[in-house]
């Protein structure tokens, strides 16, 4: 099977956290939540630092959860929620999801919030996901539409950092514009019994300064900044003026931002 050929465009800069960490079944995985129920066995596929699997541990238990990522070294973060909550029905490990390492038919519930949108091959991620869920289970998808985002007001700059965003991703082996691409990917991927849907996240009001600040320190700060400077996407001092867009439109008191996501329920 094909291995991992994308590079994970974020990183796990402090900036990047601070996003992932904000994450929980409620506001990211709803669309799920009606599935779930005591005893479940469920893989979380990308896990990052956690608390998103926590969730999905606490609501399945006695159940057991597997959260797996391609990153080791976030690992040791999501053991931690883990155990800060005290659950011990949650286990983690280093993990492809182009080859996982699991048995035929092993978990009830395969999940990925935000994954498929980075790796080199989502069809057959998708195929992986659904060999590893047992019959009559459930593969569960959520990613954003980047392409889809909106914002108010229009503040110089910002439409720089969409269309520098989109080639960052692309050229890392991402598809920025996963969304609207997931009931295609499940369909090619062998699924036919698939519910679609879309939800979202709004950013506005007292949130509005921390979703400007993540992004102006990640467009300066993480591993993404880096990709876009080696990779001859942006110079330093472009990419210190998309973070000042950023920094600009979080101090306009009627600052609003939506980011969509499609959503997948695939019936193995």
């Amino acid at each position: 099977m094909p291995e991992e050929t994308a590079v994970y465009t974020h990183g796990h800069h402090e900036s990047v956290l601070r996003s992932h960490r904000w994450r929980t079944a409620a506001n990211s995985a709803a669309y799920l939540l009606a599935e779930l129920r005591p005893g479940l066995r469920v893989l979380d596929v990308g896990c990052g630092p956690g608390t998103i699997t926590a969730d999905l541990a606490a609501l399945v238990a006695p159940g057991r959860v597997t959260g797996v990522d391609s990153s080791g070294d976030i690992l040791g973060q999501a053991a931690e929620v883990a155990e800060e909550r005290g659950l011990d029905n949650v286990e983690f490990a280093v993990a492809d999801v182009h080859a996982l390492d699991f048995p035929d038919d092993t978990f009830d519930v395969v999940h990925a919030h935000q994954v498929l949108q980075h790796v080199g091959d989502p069809v057959q991620a998708l195929r992986e996901m659904r060999r590893v869920c047992r019959p009559g289970g459930v593969v569960a998808a959520r990613d954003s539409d980047y392409a889809a985002m909106a914002w108010y007001p229009e503040v110089p700059g910002m439409t720089d950092w969409l269309d520098l965003y989109h080639r960052v991703a692309r050229a890392n082996g991402g598809e920025p514009d996963a969304g609207r691409r997931l009931l295609s990917w499940a369909r090619r991927a062998g699924f036919t019994d698939i519910t679609p849907g879309a939800g979202s996240w709004c950013y506005a009001g007292k949130d509005r300064a921390w979703w400007s600040g993540l992004w102006a320190d990640r467009t300066t700060d993480s591993a993404y900044a880096e990709r876009a400077v080696e990779g001859g996407h942006a110079t330093a001092g472009q990419l210190a003026e998309i973070a000042d867009a950023w920094r600009a439109w979080g101090g306009e008191p009627d600052a609003w931002f939506m980011v969509p996501h499609g959503e997948l329920l695939c019936r193995a």
